[in-house]
């Protein structure tokens, strides 16, 4: 079973580090998914509800390296949530020193090129941070990326521009608020928050 599960993998993540992985899924146990992509996110932990156990969801259209760092990331939450349950902070010091730890071994195997992991270290000093809010290191790990054609960074439109998602919603840039732009849903006028470097396409 276990093999199984690292032969999937290794679509997914550097082949190298699937059998870390694999371990982990199997060991936890958790229920491991591969998610459609997600604007908002690259991934995400739900911890045991009522008859769930752990569930980890991560997209499925990220890079190696992202999928990767996303997984890990992930795999820190479950581990927090076993060793204090609610007691901890979702990026607190407990999460932030789960997290190192589990990287070490893809470290250790020098899994990652030098600026993807000169941008997780950087990024490891921010614990309040998520891996897609992270924008030096979302960008450095968008690097890895297929170019895709048609698709440009909210960031990079003009102020009132418009632009749609891939589920054809079309929505108005509007002013910066903090981290995110406040976008205008032209059908509803409803405001929505967008990263920076959310990728729509231009109209």
């Amino acid at each position: 079973m276990i093999e199984k599960t690292r032969l999937a993998l290794e679509k997914y993540v550097p082949k190298q580090a699937a059998p870390i992985i694999a371990r982990w899924i199997h060991q936890a146990p958790c229920l491991f998914k591969i998610s459609k992509s997600r604007t908002s996110k690259f991934g995400d932990y739900r911890s045991p509800y009522k008859d769930k156990g752990h569930r980890i969801s991560v997209n499925h259209n990220l890079n190696p390296y992202a999928f990767l760092v996303t997984t890990v990331h992930e795999f820190a939450h479950l581990k927090t949530w076993n060793e204090h349950r609610t007691k901890a902070k979702p990026h607190g010091i407990e999460w932030k020193q789960n997290f190192k730890l589990l990287m070490k071994p893809f470290f250790e195997m020098e899994v990652f090129p030098d600026d993807v992991r000169q941008a997780v270290l950087s990024y490891l000093a921010n614990p309040a941070a998520s891996s897609c809010s992270d924008l030096t290191l979302y960008r450095i790990l968008k690097q890895y990326d297929h170019p895709k054609n048609g698709h440009v960074r909210v960031e990079e439109l003009a102020l009132g521009s418009a632009f749609a998602l891939p589920n054809g919603r079309i929505f108005k840039k509007g002013e910066k608020n903090r981290t995110r732009f406040r976008c205008e849903e032209i059908a509803t006028g409803k405001i929505y928050l967008f990263s920076p470097v959310a990728e729509v396409f231009k109209l």
